[in-house]
């Protein structure tokens, strides 16, 4: 099943499905190379993943695909210096695909420096406080000019709990913005090979999530994003609506579930016919010293670390593990060492790729239920 057939600036290809669950192995065609789905995207917030080269990326890692924030790289260094400059992709010395948020994430979790109307947000730096205004147009100019493969529309995140009148009109704001940012997109006159995709929002209220998709189902794009997530609700209420709302998009189209999750989540995302994530957690959790292993959470500066020789994870084959011992590392991260950060994060990260490698493959051979069952990492290496 391909959208090769459609006027498309990406084409999506699913390649193996999992009849007991909606997982699906797929390949995302663009401009900037292929992407194997599932993916995970690391996040690299400020035109960087924090502590890695794109060296340690390509090479180490094998990192298709990279997320960048419109809202971030608005304020600095500016889109219009990254478009003199060649755009994102020469900027950063990134030669693969980056998809971009439109920054609205961002705006509202500093709701207390923005004014939100129909036409958009008005909203202060958080580095300087001078005012700027993004409206689902302007989103769509910023991104062009970063000149990211996928693109994010402007749309109102909600914390929760909300109520279902605040939910209600976030929604018809969200779609409103949808339908004038998409044409505006259709318009453009540069960025050809760029795809755009609408957010289905609603909050935790089910009958919103349905209204939403379908309204936002008419645009046609070329993917959809699942955002409103892991803002205050229970990992089960995530599960849920994450759920609900991956089965009313279409089946031919990559799905894109915004800000989750840990390890032991994503194949339950991924099990609900989720095709790409990302989250920040395995890189912010290595700069405080937090690994994530096999056999689950290993933080460093627990003292019974001090003379450990072993690696952090026996059964990781990242750089960090092949080299160096949990003494080491804990010596590191002790002394306010910026190498604890990149070899923290490097395992970090390569033990999310990992598991969404291995769960491609699963997907691929027909044992996805046989992974889910014997993927079942601790929460917390126990003492």
């Amino acid at each position: 099943m391909s959208t090769q057939d459609r006027n498309s600036a990406l084409r999506f290809e699913i390649i193996a499905r999992c009849p007991e669950t909606g997982a699906r192995a797929g390949i995302l065609h663009t401009a900037h190379g292929p992407i194997e789905t599932p993916v995970f995207m690391p996040v690299g917030t400020q035109g960087t993943v924090k502590g890695l080269t794109p060296r340690d990326l390509l090479e180490d890692l094998g990192a298709q695909i990279i997320l960048a924030n419109t809202y971030h790289l608005f304020l600095r260094p500016g889109h219009q210096l990254i478009e003199r400059q060649g755009g994102l992709h020469k900027f950063m010395a990134w030669p693969r695909a980056i998809l971009t948020d439109s920054g609205g994430f961002q705006v509202f979790s500093l709701n207390t420096l923005s004014k939100v109307s129909d036409a958009g947000v008005l909203f202060r730096s958080h580095l300087n406080g001078d005012q700027h205004f993004f409206s689902p147009e302007s989103v769509i100019d910023v991104q062009l000019a970063l000149g990211s493969d996928i693109m994010m529309m402007l749309d109102e995140c909600l914390a929760w709990p909300a109520s279902y009148k605040t939910a209600l009109e976030s929604m018809e704001r969200t779609i409103r913005w949808a339908r004038a940012g998409y044409q505006y997109y259709l318009n453009r006159d540069k960025g050809l090979h760029c795809a755009l995709f609408p957010i289905i929002q609603g909050s935790m209220f089910p009958d919103l999530r349905r209204a939403c998709a379908e309204q936002l189902l008419t645009l046609n794009a070329d993917g959809y994003a699942i955002g409103g997530l892991s803002v205050g609700e229970s990992n089960e209420l995530s599960h849920e609506i994450a759920a609900l709302t991956a089965q009313l998009l279409p089946q031919d189209r990559p799905r894109y579930a915004m800000g989750v999750g840990l390890p032991e989540e994503l194949p339950l995302y991924v099990a609900q016919g989720i095709d790409m994530m990302d989250c920040v957690l395995p890189t912010r959790n290595a700069r405080n010293g937090c690994f994530f292993t096999s056999q689950g959470k290993l933080v460093i500066k627990q003292a019974r670390y001090i003379e450990d020789e072993r690696p952090v994870d026996p059964a990781c084959s990242c750089y960090t593990c092949r080299t160096f011992t949990r003494a080491y590392l804990r010596h590191l991260f002790q002394a306010g060492e910026i190498l604890f950060c990149v070899l923290a994060t490097l395992h970090n990260v390569h033990h999310y790729l990992d598991i969404m490698r291995r769960m491609r493959h699963a997907i691929c051979i027909g044992q996805f239920p046989a992974f889910i069952k014997s993927f079942q990492p601790g929460l917390l290496i126990p003492e």
